[in-house]
């Protein structure tokens, strides 16, 4: 269904199943369209990701059935606060002190903030807390053929119950689910296996070699994590050659216990891990920081949404199923953006067309833009699972917001910060979030919009105690596989 026919939403239900920050972004705009809102979120606060969870992974080593968090201790975010806030809404310090008012602050205060969207934006009475989502599928169609959804969900453990709502926003998130590697003895080999989402902190570690298998950015600064307290890190990554960027080049300068390896080639009953060059070495752990894949156990569909080699589809613009829009909506899909911009752009729109502002082209123009959208990126030679990477490419995400709810572009002060801030981690990801310098044009930008003259840094990191803080890579602007 279109949305040419979606006039007199605004006296309708709508179920926004995640209370993360795409969740609470849709919650508001979808309120401000005159919508009738209910969120459910599973667990027992808002912030999605954000609400660190010490649990990891319930029994299960390679964390296929733990805790939706994948956020570990020490965590620092690596997108600027300047950029990482609502549009209308800044991703300020804490008014008169307290919490951690750095550029790149630690997880806890992101959460701060999106309990402060909340609170601010008087969200939390849609919010159904302790609440999960058992299954969302297809209700019988109104008279005039318009599509009804019927949402199981189960509250504390209690009963199940089950409503009725006239559309259904998906914002569940996607760093919950880990993707793991296909290598021969994984399942024979006795010694401790874990995926980077049960990670939490280093000290079972000591005195250890690890394997690391993955050497984006979340698999090196896991790895700058341990190196203070294991014997030896070994990070395995698919080419060696693409690897050694300078950013690596001073990590293995750095390091003595710190080596660089090719592809696992299979592990082994007795500890070694092989690398297919040839080379092995005996390890305690393997960690697999392998990312992750798009899950929605939840949604049944009949077929028409499916998840293929993490493709979800069809999603036309990442958002609609053709087949069920605009009654069935998705926020928060693509990776290698600006968050929460993004998410907020994709909920605003999602708002306006079940509002009946604007109108989406007919099911079968959009089968079609996405099957045109899917053809541009095979030809340009990207696999399947990389559909919806955008790749941090700001004009097109400024295009895709002006395009689809008149929303405003990101100034030009703030995209020259995500370019330095992108340059700087390349070059050092150990210390890029404490040793910076802004052009004249971000410090223009800083001051015309009433940020303080120069954000406190850290000390260096040669100047800390040996309890000091290491991050991973888990925000915006880039993924965290």
């Amino acid at each position: 269904m279109s949305s040419s026919s979606s006039s007199g939403w605004s006296s309708k239900k709508v179920c926004v199943v995640g209370a993360g920050m795409a969740g609470l972004a849709a919650a508001r705009e979808l309120r401000r369209e005159g919508l009738d809102v209910t969120v459910l979120e599973q667990s027992a606060g808002v912030g999605g990701q954000w609400l660190y969870d010490a649990a990891t992974d319930g029994g299960e080593p390679l964390g296929m059935a733990g805790v939706h968090s994948s956020i570990y201790s020490s965590l620092r975010l690596n997108s600027p606060r300047e950029v990482g806030g609502f549009s209308d809404f800044p991703f300020r310090p804490t008014n008169g002190g307290g919490g951690d008012a750095r550029r790149y602050p630690v997880h806890g205060e992101l959460l701060r903030y999106i309990r402060e969207f909340c609170d601010v934006f008087g969200l939390m009475d849609a919010v159904r807390l302790d609440t999960t989502v058992v299954r969302v599928a297809m209700a019988p169609p109104r008279r005039d053929g318009s599509l009804r959804w019927t949402v199981r969900s189960r509250h504390n453990g209690d009963a199940e119950t089950e409503e009725v709502f006239d559309a259904v926003v998906v914002a569940t998130g996607h760093y919950s689910q880990p993707r793991l590697p296909s290598i021969d003895g994984m399942d024979k080999w006795r010694r401790r296996q874990l995926h980077s989402h049960s990670y939490r902190v280093p000290d079972s570690f000591a005195g250890e070699v690890v394997v690391i298998v993955g050497c984006n950015l979340s698999g090196k600064e896991v790895a700058l994590e341990l190196l203070r307290v294991a014997k030896e890190v070994h990070l395995s990554s698919k080419s060696t050659k693409e690897a050694m960027t300078p950013s690596m080049s001073k990590m293995l300068a750095r390091y003595d216990n710190l080596h660089l390896q090719p592809l696992v080639e299979h592990l082994c009953e007795d500890g070694r891990v092989v690398f297919d060059d040839g080379s092995f070495v005996v390890a305690d752990a393997v960690i697999y920081c392998t990312g992750y894949n798009y899950s929605f156990p939840f949604l049944e569909t009949e077929g028409k949404v499916t998840v293929d080699d993490n493709r979800v589809g069809p999603l036309y613009e990442h958002v609609f199923p053709p087949a069920l829009a605009p009654s069935l909506s998705f926020v928060g899909i693509p990776v290698k953006v600006i968050l929460p911009r993004f998410a907020e752009v994709q909920a605003r729109w999602v708002a306006q067309v079940l509002s009946g502002r604007r109108t989406l082209p007919s099911p079968e123009e959009m089968l079609r833009a996405v099957e045109e959208y899917n053809r541009a990126k095979e030809a340009a030679g990207l696999p399947k699972r990389q559909t919806h990477d955008l790749f941090l490419d700001l004009e097109y995400c400024d295009e895709y917001g002006e395009r689809h709810c008149g929303f405003p572009r990101t100034e030009q002060w703030k995209k020259e910060l995500i370019w330095s801030s992108i340059s700087y981690m390349r070059d050092d990801i150990e210390n890029f979030r404490d040793d910076y310098h802004d052009s004249d044009i971000v410090r223009d930008g800083r001051r015309l919009h009433g940020w303080a003259s120069s954000p406190p840094l850290a000390p260096r990191p040669q100047e800390k105690d040996d309890d000091h803080e290491k991050e991973v890579q888990h925000f915006a602007p880039v993924n965290s596989a």
